[in-house]
């Protein structure tokens, strides 16, 4: 068995941010286009679970999964 990856936690300066949001302010991807395509596409999971709503509110403590990363959402 495989360890997962290390997770990266990204300060998102609030409480709550949507998926696609986050996937933008962490630097994952730089546009709003791929960020639609690849989490309705089912390459993005939120708490090891495929998640394809990409106004999807996430809380501090969530990880979002994209690529072999894992970043977890932090106030």
């Amino acid at each position: 068995m495989t360890n997962p990856s290390p997770v990266d936690d990204i300060p998102i300066g609030g409480e709550i941010i949507r998926l696609g949001q986050f996937l933008k302010f962490a630097g994952i991807l730089d546009s709003g286009g791929l960020v639609k395509d690849v989490i309705a596409d089912g390459h993005v999971s939120v708490n090891g679970e495929v998640d394809r709503r990409r106004g999807r509110q996430l809380q501090p403590g969530d990880i979002v999964g994209f690529e072999g990363r894992r970043l977890r959402v932090c106030p």
